[in-house]
């Protein structure tokens, strides 16, 4: 039997967590490349930010909807990090090191959230 606090089990108390990780990081990408793109610089990060917000809302949500924008937004990461800097690998390795390593771990949520999402159908909650 899993380890369980309340009516959650540990992975999906670790789940949620990473939810709140990540919308923290997407609110920062959107107030912070906000000042960045009326400065003139890159729009990429309010881009990028509003998918991370909302996964993780999804992700608190119990839903593998949250998992796949995340994971959408790293593909978006890596096309624009090739776009900018080309195969450089000591360039790529700043932009896309921090997002991949939370992408492994989101990717690796998604029996977790197909579990929470199963239960709450069954449970017959929306």
């Amino acid at each position: 039997m899993p380890n369980t606090y309340g009516s959650r089990t540990l992975t999906e108390w670790l789940t949620l967590v990473l939810g709140v990780v990540i919308i923290l990081v997407g609110l920062f990408f959107v107030i912070a490349g906000a000042d960045l793109a009326m400065l003139g610089g890159s729009v990429y990060y309010v881009i990028c930010g509003i998918p991370l917000v909302a996964g993780g809302v999804f992700m608190l949500m119990g839903r593998t909807l949250g998992a796949f924008l995340y994971l959408g937004a790293l593909a978006y990461t890596w096309v624009w990090s090739l776009w900018e800097v080309g195969f450089s690998p000591v360039d790529l390795l700043p932009r896309d090191f921090g997002p991949t390593l939370l992408g492994i771990l989101v990717a690796l949520t998604i029996p977790v959230l197909r579990r929470m999402e199963t239960r709450r159908t069954l449970r017959g909650t929306v």
